[in-house]
C-alpha cells in the first residue's frame, strides 16, 4: 500500500466500546488497529486517539457515506448547527463498501421474511450469528433512510394482521435504536444488546402473538399464563440458543416488569427493558388487532410519553424525539379536509412531508399527491387512526414522492 490511497480518518469518530469499523493505519500504511477491534478502556482509546489514522481508499469512501448520511438525518430532525458540525456516524458498515441497495421494499421484505424463519424456530445453534446478522442489516437499512423504515414498519404493522409478531419486533427494535440515540448517557455499547432484545423479547411467544392479533375473543387462561411468563421463558429460550450477553437476556426477562421513574435509577439492564417496554407500547398502540382499534400517531405518541401515574416517562420522552408526533407511516387530517399519510419527519414536529391519498369528500385518489403541511390551507390538523382510512397504500408509488 502506498501514501497515496490513504485518507485521514478523524481520531474523535473512535468510539469506547464499539468495534471499529475499519482498519486504522499510520501514515505510511501499517496496520495500527484491525477492523473490528473493541476498544475497552479509556487508555486504550487515549493512546490511539493521539496519533495521526487513516484509512485506505475503501474504508474512506465508505466512512464518507455514512457521516453525510448522518448529517443529512440531523439536518432533517433540525439538530442545532454546533451538534451538526460535531456530526459522526453512527454505525458504518463491518465489511467493504457499503452494499447499494436498488429496492428497499425488497430488502425490508426480505429481512422481514428472515426474521419470521429465525424467531419462529426451536431453538438452533446457529441462532446467535443469524441473529447478529440480522440485526446488523437492520441497522444498515435504518442508517440509509431512517425515515423510509418507519414509513415501511409502521405501515406493515397498521395495514395487516397476520404476521403480527414480526413486524411489531422490527418496528420495536427500529425505535428503541432511534431512541437511545436521543439517551446521551447510554454507552454506545448498549445498543447492540437493545437492538436484539427488542427483536427478541416475545420469542417465548411468537405464535401465540400471530394468534392473538387474529383472536375476536379474549386470551384463555392458559393464554393468559404464557403472556404473564414470556418475559422469563424467553430469557430461557435465547440461553438454549446460546445467547450470553447478561444485557440482552435480563432485558428481556424484565421488560414487562419495569417501573416508573428517572432512568438513572435503574440498573443497567433495567433502563434496556424500560426502553423496550415503552417502544412495545407505542408499536402496540399503532397496530390493530381483532379485538383492539389502532391509535393514531398523535394518540400512540402520548400514551407513550406518559408513564403508569400519567407523568412524564424519560424512555417515552426519547421515543417521540425519535420518531416525532406524526411518524412516517401514520395518518393525518389536513386543513383542506384531505386525508394524508407522513411520507418523513419535518424540520417541525407538526410540519411533516405528507401526501394526500383520500380527498376531502372520502373518495380515493387516483393517485397520492404530495402536499406542503407548511402551507396554512394544508396544514396538519389532527392525526387519524388507520382503521378510518378505507384504502390499501401503495408504497411503490409513495416512494417515488419521497
Amino acid at each position: 500500500m502506498t501514501v497515496a490511497t490513504l485518507h485521514p480518518f478523524p481520531p474523535e469518530a473512535v468510539q469506547l466500546g464499539v468495534a471499529l469499523p475499519f482498519a486504522l493505519r499510520d501514515a505510511g500504511g501499517a496496520l495500527i488497529a484491525a477492523r473490528g477491534v473493541v476498544i475497552r478502556t479509556e487508555e486504550q482509546l487515549q493512546s490511539l486517539t493521539e496519533r495521526e489514522l487513516y484509512l485506505d481508499e475503501q474504508d474512506s469512501e465508505t466512512f464518507a457515506r455514512a457521516l453525510n448520511g448522518k448529517v443529512d438525518s440531523m439536518v432533517r430532525q433540525g439538530a442545532l448547527l454546533g451538534k451538526i458540525a460535531q456530526a459522526r456516524p453512527d454505525g458504518a458498515p463491518a465489511t467493504g463498501a457499503a452494499r447499494r441497495i436498488d429496492n428497499p421494499l425488497n430488502a425490508w421484505d426480505s429481512l422481514r421474511t428472515r426474521a419470521s424463519v429465525l424467531l419462529h424456530e426451536a431453538p438452533a445453534e446457529d441462532f446467535a450469528p443469524r441473529l447478529a446478522a440480522l440485526q446488523t442489516e437492520l441497522l444498515e437499512l435504518l442508517d440509509r433512510d431512517t425515515d423510509l423504515a418507519l414509513l415501511v414498519l409502521i405501515q406493515g404493522t397498521t395495514a395487516e394482521s397476520r404476521n403480527y409478531s414480526v413486524g411489531h419486533a422490527l418496528l420495536v427494535a427500529v425505535v428503541c435504536e432511534l431512541a437511545a440515540r436521543h439517551l446521551v448517557a447510554w454507552p454506545a455499547a448498549w445498543r447492540e444488546p437493545l437492538r436484539c432484545a427488542a427483536l427478541t423479547m416475545n420469542i417465548a411467544m411468537t405464535s401465540l402473538q400471530d394468534t392473538l392479533a387474529l383472536q375476536e375473543t379474549p386470551p384463555t387462561p392458559q393464554q393468559r399464563a404464557l403472556i404473564d411468563s414470556h418475559g422469563a421463558l424467553g430469557a430461557t429460550r435465547l440461553r438454549a440458543c446460546g445467547i450470553t450477553d447478561a444485557l440482552w437476556l435480563d432485558a428481556v426477562a424484565q421488560h414487562h416488569a419495569t417501573r416508573p421513574g428517572k432512568l438513572a435509577e435503574l440498573g443497567e439492564a433495567q433502563q434496556l427493558a424500560r426502553l423496550v417496554q415503552r417502544a412495545d407500547i407505542f408499536a402496540a398502540r399503532l397496530s390493530r388487532r381483532r379485538t383492539r382499534n389502532a391509535l393514531s400517531g398523535m394518540a400512540a405518541a402520548k400514551a407513550t410519553y406518559l408513564d403508569e401515574n400519567q407523568q412524564a416517562d424519560e424512555a417515552g420522552m426519547a421515543i417521540i424525539k425519535a420518531t416525532g408526533i406524526y411518524p412516517p407511516g401514520s395518518y393525518v387530517r389536513l386543513a383542506s379536509g384531505e386525508t394524508a399519510v407522513v411520507l418523513r419527519r419535518g424540520r417541525l414536529a407538526n410540519e411533516p412531508t405528507v401526501a394526500s391519498v383520500i380527498s376531502a369528500s372520502g373518495m380515493p385518489l387516483v393517485e397520492p399527491a404530495r402536499r406542503d403541511t407548511r402551507v396554512a390551507r394544508f396544514a396538519v390538523t389532527a392525526g387519524v387512526a388507520p382503521q378510518d382510512v378505507r384504502l390499501r397504500l401503495n408504497l411503490e408509488k409513495l416512494l417515488s414522492l419521497v
